[in-house]
């Protein structure tokens, strides 16, 4: 009588988890493509039209006394009626939102640009180093950017337990918690960057690198299956 193992009870080998890894790493790097260009796209649009509502109002105000001063009677029943239908509409709370929204993306962009490397560096020193003193030279940079991202992300979700509940924003009245959240995600977030190109320079010998006329290049992992055969 053999006994053996049945197949829903076994552990995925290690080919399994490699692939299940790529698979979760590449939707981590959509959905933070995907929220940066959401934020800044909505917080432009947002700032463009309360720019357009708060010009709008003040010149058709304007517009509609000078009519009435000349004797522009249909342009002056224009301007107003373009006047009452702008300030009946409440845009103060839209500054208030492009501003988080902005500081949300910049947060996530900040860590977008570990994976890319698009921060300024300066590598004169370490270029001219040879390629064995080289290496633990970036490893220790990379260390210590993990390590301050951490320590700014664990002083950020501190500061976000301590807040108190009640407190909320000035103009949307959001509580204040949901608002400094993005500190401790985006710092949680840019560390794990670091901490995963760190992993990955000894094996490839590869930082993420962007210069002038110089497309970025995505690490060279092993390319993730489709989904359907992951599960296999």
């Amino acid at each position: 009588m053999s006994s053996s193992t049945p197949p829903s009870l076994a552990p995925p080998r290690r080919g399994g988890w490699k692939r299940f890894g790529a698979i979760v790493n590449r939707l981590l790097d959509r959905l933070e493509e995907w929220i940066i260009a959401t934020l800044i796209g909505a917080a432009t649009a947002l700032t463009f039209i309360a720019v357009v509502h708060r010009y709008g109002a003040s010149n058709s105000a304007g517009l509609a006394r000078w009519a009435g001063v000349h004797g522009f009677v249909l342009l002056r029943h224009a301007a107003d009626w373009v006047y009452t239908t702008l300030a009946a509409v409440n845009l103060s709370w839209a500054q208030e939102l492009a501003t988080y929204m902005f500081v949300w993306m910049a947060k996530f962009g900040a860590a977008l640009g570990v994976r890319t490397g698009i921060h300024v560096g300066v590598d004169v020193l370490v270029e001219r180093l040879t390629p064995a003193a080289r290496k633990p030279v970036i490893v220790f940079a990379l260390l210590c950017g993990a390590l301050f991202t951490g320590v700014i992300g664990t002083l950020g979700a501190i500061y976000v337990y301590e807040l108190d509940p009640d407190q909320v924003s000035p103009e949307l009245e959001w509580p204040s918690w949901i608002i400094y959240l993005c500190i401790p995600l985006g710092s949680y977030l840019m560390c794990f960057r670091f901490l995963q190109v760190m992993w990955r320079y000894p094996r490839t010998g590869l930082v993420p690198h962007q210069g002038h006329g110089v497309d970025y290049e995505a690490p060279r992992d092993e390319p993730a299956p489709a989904l359907g055969e992951a599960v296999r």
